[in-house]
């Protein structure tokens, strides 16, 4: 069954998420994934076997603690943090009757649309300015995946304004009403980029941050967690990680939230 993210008004202006049989997203039908460093989709590339443990720890963390939208950021820019995002939501495609949807919310950087060779046209920042009021407009399937992405293009609007605004909060509002099967993903800004993710942070669930080795510093992940408190850190993802699995390039480490209080206590 194809998928169909229709927005419609019912008390006042909160947008609705509905899935349909007819769906009427624009699909990505030739893109190619390995050379644009998304290597989640396909199980027997060895690169993608970081992002397949990944993807365990984050379904039973929020399937425990029943989360459905969680986002993706980091201290600064230029960490790998859209890339991560990009590869963990191909992966959790990949879960059997599961469908993924990514969003992305950095709206003044944005590079999923890149990441996802998407032409410019209608994105999230359009719906969420209010330029339409259909999701379909702004989305784009994966074709032949269990993907849809959400992807944002540069404006003139103010990001903060955006992110603050009634549409966002009934959109992940309708988030949570999706079934069981959808799980969403927001690539969120950095957080010491501005205030942005700290906004996100007050409607959706918890976030994951990636830190790059021998980029990121302690300080800069300390202060992160401070900066976005009381939102939930699900752990860090330490990218580029030498010593990663397999001798993968790609490789990462796992902590949680707990490590680092303890640590910097």
């Amino acid at each position: 069954m194809s998928r169909s993210w229709n927005s419609s008004t019912t008390d006042g202006p909160a947008p609705d998420l509905v899935l349909s049989p007819d769906s009427i997203a624009d699909p990505i039908d030739q893109f190619d994934s390995p050379r644009r460093g998304v290597f989640g989709f396909n199980s027997r590339d060895r690169r993608s076997r970081p992002f397949n443990l990944l993807r365990s720890q984050i379904v039973k963390i929020m399937r425990a603690n029943q989360w459905k939208v969680i986002g993706i950021t980091s201290a600064t820019p230029r960490v790998g943090k859209s890339f991560m995002a990009a590869n963990l939501a191909a992966s959790l495609s990949r879960i059997p009757g599961t469908h993924t949807l990514l969003f992305d919310l950095d709206l003044r950087r944005g590079s999923i649309a890149e990441i996802f060779e998407i032409p410019e046209g209608v994105g999230i920042n359009t719906f969420l300015a209010g330029e339409v009021d259909s999701l379909d407009a702004a989305s784009r399937e994966i074709a032949g995946t269990g993907l849809t992405v959400f992807p944002s293009f540069p404006t003139d609007h103010s990001s903060a304004e955006l992110l603050a605004g009634e549409r966002l909060r009934t959109l992940v509002s309708a988030m949570r009403k999706l079934p069981d099967d959808v799980i969403c993903i927001c690539d969120l800004p950095p957080a010491f980029a501005n205030d942005d993710a700290a906004i996100v942070l007050r409607e959706i669930d918890a976030y994951l941050m990636i830190v790059e080795e021998g980029k990121t510093t302690a300080r800069q992940v300390k202060d992160t967690l401070e900066i976005l408190r009381p939102a939930p850190c699900m752990g860090t993802v330490l990218n580029r990680y030498k010593g990663g699995i397999g001798g993968d390039d790609y490789g990462f480490g796992y902590g949680t939230q707990r490590y680092y209080d303890a640590y910097y206590s």
